[in-house]
């Protein structure tokens, strides 16, 4: 029997008898706010436990002989698909979108509406001296020894035709698709330099009158990731009785997210700065989009990752314990203060 006293006496919750329990109206009251905490508190704390937060992790980029996706998706509604041409040019000055390259053209009516589709195939394969992809006038150049060479006059002639009637009908384009280009630094731009200096001088009648009024819908250098925020995307430069050159520099940094699932989703990101040059009547260049852009040579790893049932369990016992604690100081409070309320005073007992 000592021993089992002994027990007994460590016992920390200690049962009153039933008939000594009072039940009261006000413990009723505090016992169901204090349930709705409880399961408040405890419906948070599984989906804090159930959703997943990510960890970045750098590392140096050791991807070599790999091919750069670009995806574009863009408007310039004050230019005809007929006019607008895409080069995409590398570090080493050679075109490269001829080898995987997907570009189609929306043709657009004044209001926005698609009326035609044309597949981007005239993307020519060019060398080039430099990087250095300023001056346009070799563009124009090379196009006028080809359009003599091939008699492409009557072709022209019907070009400036269509192209005029369609400025007149204020049509726009809608360019859009995917550029796979080598792993290295260089640029792709959106412009008319595809044109024979020629046709574009008797279209435009000058370069100042070339609008690359442009809306950027979707840029992105691969797959988009869970709460990845491509800063280009939702662009809009619109120019007014002006013209000139946009020019996007872009520092890609390689990506990897790797999901909960163990499954790995190779990707990129990337920063923007830009600046716009207005046109002059004396410059030989002609307007354009560009976007100059450039590897990190860092690789940034994503990992998701979810929170130990451990931790789970150590924070729903002190959510709960602590709302278990409180309701019950409550408890006793407001039975103190209801009873010192309607107990009668000892003075009007005696009376």
């Amino acid at each position: 029997m000592g021993l089992k006293q002994t027990i007994k006496s460590l016992d920390a919750f200690p049962r009153a008898e039933e008939h000594l329990l009072q039940k009261t109206q006000s413990g009723a009251l505090v016992s169901i706010v204090g349930l709705v905490i409880i399961a408040t508190l405890f419906f948070h704390e599984l989906t804090y436990y159930l959703t997943t937060y990510t960890v970045h992790q750098m590392s140096v980029d050791l991807k070599r002989g790999e091919t750069l996706p670009i995806h574009i998706n863009m408007t310039f509604p004050s230019l005809p698909c007929d006019v607008l041409s895409v080069d995409a040019i590398d570090m080493s000055g050679k075109h490269e979108v001829d080898l995987d390259t997907n570009i189609w053209k929306l043709r657009l009516n004044s209001h926005g509406h698609i009326i035609g589709t044309e597949y981007l195939s005239d993307l020519v394969e060019r060398e080039h001296a430099t990087h250095n992809h300023d001056d346009e006038k070799e563009h124009h150049d090379d196009s006028d020894k080809k359009l003599h060479a091939l008699g492409f006059d009557q072709e022209a002639e019907n070009l400036i035709k269509k192209v005029k009637q369609a400025l007149i009908d204020g049509e726009g384009c809608r360019v859009y698709g995917v550029l796979d280009v080598q792993r290295v630094a260089g640029n792709f731009h959106i412009s008319v330099h595809g044109l024979n200096i020629y046709v574009a001088q008797m279209i435009f009648g000058g370069a100042t009158h070339v609008n690359v009024s442009h809306m950027i819908h979707d840029l992105s250098f691969g797959l988009k990731y869970p709460g990845l925020h491509n800063p280009l995307d939702g662009t809009v430069r619109i120019l007014h009785e002006t013209s000139g050159t946009f020019k996007y520099y872009i520092k890609i940094v390689p990506t990897e997210y790797r999901y909960i699932s163990k499954e790995v989703l190779p990707t990129n990101q990337f920063s923007v700065t830009e600046y716009f040059s207005p046109m002059n009547e004396f410059d030989r260049t002609w307007p354009a989009v560009y976007f100059l852009y450039d590897m990190s040579p860092i690789t940034v790893t994503i990992k998701e990752e979810r929170r130990s049932f451990l931790h789970f369990i150590t924070r729903l016992c002190a959510v709960l314990g602590g709302t278990f604690a409180l309701t019950g100081m409550l408890d006793r409070w407001m039975f103190r203060l209801l009873e010192g309320l309607t107990k009668p005073s000892p003075r009007g007992v005696y009376r």
